[in-house]
């Protein structure tokens, strides 16, 4: 019961962490249209949310293994994220912009490695680890959907860092157990070496997506006719299939989670030739669902692989931070592609880069 209840209380500060981070994310494209008209410098102010998580959650992730504690990072990123996120709201220029941003991903940075790490250890059984992890996909459907029903760009910042308040107080009543400190020097090198295919298919694959997902929100709207709401509909369709799966595989997929990662990073080409051909902005949705199903595979894969044979929160920080360093790069490629070509184009990229990371993710060996 005491197991149960503490799932509980990790689900709804999940839940709410990536509600929060969400509903700024998707839309951050859609708001740096108003303060510039440049593409380009809408790829930079993307990705520079996504810079200063890199090193973050590198830091802090190996920070928190040795200290063998995860919940004051947890708790510390809560309160960080509620003040950077705030912040927002008074952002009414470019630079501006980059500063909170900038802020905003360095104190998410602090608590991702650390919750993921702290769900997998909170539980027994670590296949259901994946029922308390899916929440973070219901919290980004849950973000997505608060932005299109408030449907004011400035609004959903102070409902961003509500969010996370709300995900600060469920942190309140969870134990703090002490893990084994993890301090021998070189952990974080020898963890890249020893997963670097896992590692260079990752990044791979998620520079093709955040390079779609830079310009996907305005495709929509300037390209395909749609609506700040048709956005949230669109990527809602995306998260609520991640959450559905994320579910699924704790008791139904059996497969290995090296298999579930080749999976998950194989299945992307067909998103990114699907969205190529869309006329409509309804027609995103299905392939927009297949990329949510595909997340979830890779996600759970390879978060999964990595904490059974590498010391943990190090090892999710590398990780989440691969997926901070390809959404640094993958906006930056959007901006210029869409510039000197069209939205299209940076489809093809995308296809193109997926398809190598898959080739490369077919050289991690099963433990």
């Amino acid at each position: 019961m005491q197991k149960l209840s503490i799932n509980n209380l990790v689900r709804s500060a999940t839940f709410f962490q990536h509600a929060g981070i969400s509903i700024v994310f998707v839309f951050m494209p859609i708001i740096a249209r108003s303060v510039t008209e440049s593409i380009f410098e809408i790829g930079l102010l993307v990705a520079s949310f996504s810079f200063a998580q890199i090193l973050s959650e590198v830091y802090f992730g190996r920070h928190s293994d040795k200290k063998g504690t995860r919940l004051k990072f947890i708790r510390i990123g809560f309160i960080g994220c509620a003040i950077a996120f705030g912040l927002h709201y008074f952002a009414d220029d470019l630079s501006m912009f980059f500063i909170v941003r900038i802020a905003a991903g360095i104190v998410s940075g602090i608590m991702i490695p650390a919750m993921i790490a702290y769900t997998y250890e909170a539980n027994i059984d670590k296949k259901r680890a994946a029922t308390v992890i899916s929440f973070h996909a219901l919290g980004w459907l849950a973000g997505i959907a608060a932005a299109g029903i408030a449907n004011d760009l400035r609004l959903i910042f102070l409902i961003s860092a509500a969010s996370f308040l709300i995900g600060l107080l469920f942190t309140i009543k969870l134990p703090n157990p002490e893990q084994e400190k993890e301090i021998r020097p070189g952990t974080t090198k020898k963890i890249i070496t020893k997963n670097k295919f896992l590692f260079l298919s990752l990044l791979l694959r998620h520079i093709g997506a955040a390079a779609v997902w830079t310009i996907l929100p305005i495709m929509i709207v300037e390209r395909l006719g749609g609506e700040l709401y048709h956005i949230s509909i669109v990527y809602v369709a995306n998260t609520l299939t991640a959450f559905i799966l994320m579910n699924v595989m704790a008791t139904k997929v059996h497969l290995s989670n090296v298999t579930k990662f080749k999976i998950g990073i194989g299945c992307t080409t067909f998103v990114f030739i699907g969205l190529a051909m869309i006329t409509d902005w309804w027609m995103a949705m299905p392939f927009m669902a297949l990329v949510g199903g595909t997340w979830a595979f890779l996600f759970i894969g390879g978060n999964f692989h990595l904490m059974e044979n590498n010391p943990r929160s190090t090892s999710t920080g590398i990780f989440s931070s691969t997926l901070s360093i390809s959404t640094v790069i993958g906006p930056v490629i959007a901006g210029s592609i869409a510039f000197a070509y069209d939205y299209v184009a940076v489809m093809y990229f995308a296809i193109a880069i997926i398809i190598c990371a898959f080739v490369a993710s077919l050289k991690i060996k099963k433990p």
